[in-house]
């Protein structure tokens, strides 16, 4: 047993003060029982700080699904779902000084069918993944997870009820969509009674990209996530925009996975002329074009490099940028390093690794 002198020394040279954060701001993360589970060997670990805005996860009843449908994301070379726990998941947190992740789905989505069953299914689908996540990752493991709930898009009613199901009950901050159901995108009219629900309750709506159904295999020998997906994501941004959806939704905040995919190289075409020489920079008109393009998201995962994220701060600011990763079919450790060689100061760093989501997603502290 420990003194009482002795004790006392040991919590603060690990920072266990940090645990018990004042009202004026969030510290680092550090879970209490990691605090004082192992002085010696808790001192020498970094604090967990890091919020990671995008992680997969899946049931074991919806993995099965997809086998026996042949569909899981397969990306040659990477590990999938092959052993993939929520335990697991943690571990992979506490190696990159993850303090909390938001999970949500990826392609292909629930909607996985054509004929009279199509919704019936989504709507089961996404109500045990969101049931899961919630009691086995959320609720198992209290501040390592947040969820952006499933939705049977593009079941409008079904997604209606899963957001107040979601929200209400389950406390999820916001929804998980993909970039395009079929041939719409999401600016399609078709999906405005989603997003006038979101927008009437201030939700963030996170955005993975697909391989679209007009474009598959477009390049031989090239994966769909390499090219097609952020492709994708950029059709994705130019729906909303275009189409005036974005700017109708103003309370609506999107993020966009990737770097938010090729839409940095398209910008000037997007915007219009008066976007190119210095244009970029310079403030934007209210509702424009470039105006809504600055106040979406985008996340770090496979673009944490010094291209991307110029090109980023460029377009939207550094406080617009929030760290993800990808997990589990892409380690967060590149991820981390490569943000560290991309030309941020210290306090932007900080806010790509932690503080914009926080002002994204506040009930995370």
């Amino acid at each position: 047993m420990l003194g009482r002198r002795e004790f006392l020394g040991g919590l603060a040279a690990i920072g266990v003060g940090l645990a018990f954060r004042p009202p004026s701001g969030p510290g680092p993360y550090v879970p209490l029982e990691v605090q004082l589970a192992g002085l010696q060997g808790a001192a020498q670990r970094p604090a967990a700080h890091r919020i990671d805005i995008h992680q997969h996860f899946i049931s074991p009843s919806f993995l099965t699904t997809l086998t026996a449908r042949n569909a899981t994301t397969a990306v040659p070379g990477l590990v999938n779902w092959k052993g993939w726990t929520p335990a697991r998941a943690v571990e992979a947190l506490d190696q990159n000084t993850i303090a909390t992740a938001m999970l949500s789905m990826t392609a292909p989505g629930v909607w996985l069918g054509s004929g009279a069953s199509a919704a019936a299914d989504a709507r089961r689908y996404a109500r045990e993944l969101n049931d899961y996540a919630a009691a086995s990752m959320v609720g198992a493991y209290k501040g390592r997870f947040g969820l952006f709930a499933v939705l049977p898009i593009p079941d409008v009613d079904g997604s209606l009820r899963e957001i107040e199901y979601a929200l209400d009950t389950l406390k999820a901050p916001g929804v998980g969509v993909l970039t395009s159901y079929g041939t719409q995108w999401l600016g399609d009219a078709a999906f405005a009674p989603i997003w006038q629900e979101l927008n009437r309750r201030k939700a963030v709506v996170y955005t993975h990209p697909t391989d679209a159904a007009c474009c598959p295999n477009m390049v031989p020998g090239v994966a769909a996530q390499m090219f097609e997906y952020p492709t994708d994501t950029a059709r994705a941004i130019i729906s909303l925009v275009a189409s005036g959806t974005a700017a109708k939704y103003p309370d609506i905040r999107f993020v966009f996975s990737h770097g938010g995919g090729t839409i940095t190289s398209v910008v000037g075409r997007l915007v219009g002329p008066a976007a190119n020489g210095d244009g970029v920079t310079k403030p934007a008109a209210p509702d424009s074009r470039l105006a809504q393009l600055r106040r979406f998201y985008y996340d770090t995962a496979g673009a944490a490099n010094q291209i991307n994220m110029a090109a980023l701060k460029t377009l939207a600011s550094a406080s617009q940028i929030v760290f993800g990763s990808d997990a589990p079919f892409f380690d967060p450790a590149p991820t981390v390093a490569g943000l560290q060689g991309s030309g941020f100061t210290a306090a932007e760093l900080r806010a790509v690794e932690r503080d914009n989501a926080l002002t994204l997603l506040p009930t995370l502290v």
